[in-house]
């Protein structure tokens, strides 16, 4: 029985290092190709896209390149909205590059694309992603920002609240019980 609390003990203990652990250290190596995206093309072999910020925000006059094996088959700006378009495309494998972004994409042919493919293409410009400047606590009537919010963010402060959420029935059930007799 003890063999099986110790064993608890330690899974609950590497789950809270898997949280603690940077998020930079669980990624893909640097340099390495994301899968390719399924992308149906439009009518007339039409490549819809739009590149945007970290914060969502579109990126006019972008310059987009397209590259079919190692050789540009295209290339366009963005418009005020940061959408771009082109035609004349057929199925294949494509690399699209724009405002230091890029992504692979396998294009099909209208009709032919698996029902999980999507309607265009989205790149995110490289840059500092802003989220969560308001932890939310100002609904109860806390103040916004501060210590508080720092502390209710830190993922070795919720690995901790995790752990003990999970940690706290088990001890809880294992006192209620008699001691084994030897």
């Amino acid at each position: 029985m003890e063999g099986v609390v110790v064993l608890r003990g330690v899974l609950v203990g590497l789950a809270v290092v898997g949280f603690c652990l940077p998020q930079s250290l669980l990624a893909a190596p640097p340099g390495q190709m994301p899968a390719a995206v399924d992308v149906t093309l439009g009518e007339g072999g039409v490549l819809a896209g739009q590149v945007v910020d970290p914060q969502g925000s579109a990126l006019a006059g972008a310059s987009v390149s397209l590259w079919e094996r190692n050789r540009q088959v295209a290339a366009t700006t963005t418009d005020r909205n940061g959408c771009f378009s082109v035609s004349g495309l057929h199925g294949g494998v494509y690399h699209v590059a724009a405002a230091g972004r890029h992504g692979l994409y396998r294009l099909w042919n209208p009709g032919m694309a698996p029902p999980s493919s999507r309607q265009g293409t989205l790149l995110v410009a490289p840059g500092q992603t802003v989220r969560g400047k308001d932890c939310g606590l100002g609904n109860l009537g806390l103040p916004r920002g501060g210590a508080l919010c720092f502390w209710l963010s830190h993922p070795c402060v919720l690995a901790g609240i995790a752990a003990a959420a999970i940690a706290t029935p088990i001890i809880i059930h294992n006192t209620d019980k008699p001691p084994a007799s030897p």
